[in-house]
């Protein structure tokens, strides 16, 4: 994805950052290193937002922040909406079902599944606050 804004934008606004590795709009950004981001990793508990355009190692991105924003994540698995539907990092800067309240305790919840996909495909994202 090359280009990308959220779904809606709670008011909040975005952000830039170097990144530290070559990074793909629409996914999943965390801190790498002092004052870099690059895609998060899996359950990653440095999720600062997500990358609002694709950008090379090194260079500057603009970073849509989590808080109150509805994103809309590539999933590398199936997601079902519920009450207790949690979304976390996963590889790549993607995102993964996780339960509410385990995740909330580990400190990897980046949001909350407002949709529901079979598998790896665009997921609606709530995202903490």
């Amino acid at each position: 994805m090359a280009d990308y804004t959220p779904i809606y934008d709670g008011g909040v606004n975005p952000f830039t950052a170097t990144t530290s590795a070559a990074v793909t709009g629409g996914r999943l950004l965390a801190v790498s290193g002092a004052g870099t981001v690059a895609h998060a990793a899996a359950d990653s508990l440095a999720v600062v937002g997500v990358a609002a355009h694709d950008a090379a190692s090194g260079g500057r991105v603009t970073v849509w922040p989590m808080d109150n924003c509805i994103h809309e994540l590539l999933s590398t698995g199936a997601i079902t909406a519920s009450a207790t539907a949690g979304v976390v990092a996963d590889t790549n800067g993607q995102v993964k079902a996780a339960t509410i309240a385990t995740a909330a305790a580990a400190g990897s919840l980046v949001g909350v599944a407002m949709t529901t996909v079979a598998g790896a495909a665009l997921v609606r994202v709530m995202g903490k606050n």
